[in-house]
């Protein structure tokens, strides 16, 4: 599938994004942990999240699933089942590091495979803490690519302190945390998304946090919770970034997820001077709020905070549309992380500026852009990254005629209305070829 993109033209309009993928993979996670029924409102239809939900539906919970709301009926991880199968997890980086931390738990063998994509996707930085906490893992170089065979049970606390601010190698060890023996202590250099600490907690269970570290005590069950799935910010971003840089714009989303741990988006599009307005109301354990952008052709070039990066780091090829608009120099460093996603996100994201005729230069840790550019019609591949598609998308708005992004299937892993709610908002942007 390839998409033709038309430019020019100003975004209008309001609309609700789909639920945030983080907070519905660890609710689905969560809830099959808890004892009782659990009521996920909103979650984020799409294939990584369909994926977690199978992989816990293959554990023995009861579920019913509906469009709006999937409710999870469990009795605590005790009662889960040897899978019969292999349990694949398709793309979901998320999906598979943090069933690792589950299934570490779990005093059966499973194995967890996914897609070519996520084969390639490192696993040491969670096997390594799972592996010291008491699980057996074995699988491709020595435990560290799926597949991924695990067994599990009889864990114990440790003291671990993370090479890197992951907040899935932090959900991963939490989670097992709760079925080992004694205390856990997990540290990391900087401090990630806290999706998982806000849910568990909001379930009952107890973690202190200690400056970079958090503690938690094993042998805690999650209590049956109704969670409210916000909009997801890293869905909604593609709009904020397209209707900042076309001119006369005026958009409105509804509902969309700030938990300040996600807002890094926000802050960059204000320190190159968009113009953005938070209008707050209250979540369910996330807050949320209704979102407007508009148009601003006068945006300025900056060097991006180190310290901005682990809330930004899903974002950070949109990070670089912005700065093709921008006056001046953008520099990013620090984002090492980004070449071991889905796609080397640092290479794929300065091959999408050059094709389009914008001056990059790629750093080890990121990329310095000069702007603004004259963005010139291209055609480009997606690389199997659902992120470089859409950000590829923005970017093809500001050029001088149309543009191909080819190999679009992959944004159905995370947000498979997107084409749709672009031509909401700019009608005929867009066309599925």
């Amino acid at each position: 599938m390839s998409w033709m993109i038309k430019p020019g033209g100003s975004l209008h309009g309001d609309i609700t994004v789909p639920g945030d993928k983080s907070v519905t993979q660890r609710a689905y996670i969560f809830a099959a942990m808890a004892k009782g029924t659990s009521h996920i409102i909103a979650p984020l239809r799409a294939e990584d999240t369909d994926s977690t939900l199978n992989a816990v539906r293959s554990l023995g919970p009861v579920i019913d699933d509906r469009v709006q709301e999937v409710s999870i009926t469990g009795d605590g991880t005790q009662s889960f089942t040897e899978p019969g199968d292999v349990i694949n997890l398709g793309n979901s980086g998320t999906g598979a590091r943090l069933m690792a931390g589950l299934l570490a738990a779990c005093p059966f063998l499973s194995v967890l495979t996914g897609d070519e994509s996520l084969r390639r996707r490192p696993m040491a930085r969670v096997t390594e803490p799972l592996r010291l906490m008491g699980a057996v893992i074995d699988g491709r170089a020595d435990g560290t690519l799926l597949p991924l065979a695990i067994r599990g049970g009889f864990l114990k606390g440790v003291n671990y302190i993370s090479p890197v601010a992951s907040a899935q190698v932090k959900s991963s060890v939490l989670i097992a945390a709760l079925g080992a023996q004694g205390k856990t202590i997990f540290t990391e250099p900087a401090l990630s998304r806290d999706h998982t600490e806000r849910m568990l907690t909001a379930m009952g269970v107890h973690i202190s946090a200690q400056g970079k570290s958090l503690v938690v005590e094993g042998g805690q069950v999650p209590k049956a919770a109704t969670i409210k799935v916000p909009g997801d910010i890293s869905s909604a971003a593609f709009f904020f970034v397209a209707a900042t840089v076309m001119d006369g714009s005026d958009i409105v989303v509804r509902n969309v997820g700030i938990n300040p741990t996600r807002t890094g988006i926000l802050q960059l599009l204000e320190a190159m001077g968009a113009r953005i307005s938070v209008m707050h109301h209250d979540g369910d354990g996330e807050p949320m709020a209704d979102i407007r952008v508009q148009g601003n052709g006068s945006l300025r070039g900056m060097s991006i905070p180190e310290e901005w990066i682990p809330a930004i780091i899903d974002e950070l090829p949109l990070a670089a549309v912005l700065a093709a608009a921008a006056n001046g120099v953008t520099e990013l460093r620090g984002a090492s992380e980004l070449r071991v996603k889905e796609s080397d996100r640092i290479s794929t994201t300065v091959q999408m500026l050059q094709r389009a005729g914008v001056k990059v230069e790629e750093l080890s840790d990121g990329f310095r852009i000069h702007g603004p550019a004259a963005v010139t019609g291209y055609a480009h591949e997606s690389h199997g990254d659902h992120r470089i598609a859409m950000s590829s998308t923005i970017l093809s708005l500001m050029a001088r005629d149309k543009s191909e992004i080819r190999d679009t299937g992959c944004v159905a892993t995370s947000f498979p209305d997107f084409v749709k709610l672009m031509n909401d908002l700019l009608p005929g942007s867009v066309t599925v070829i």
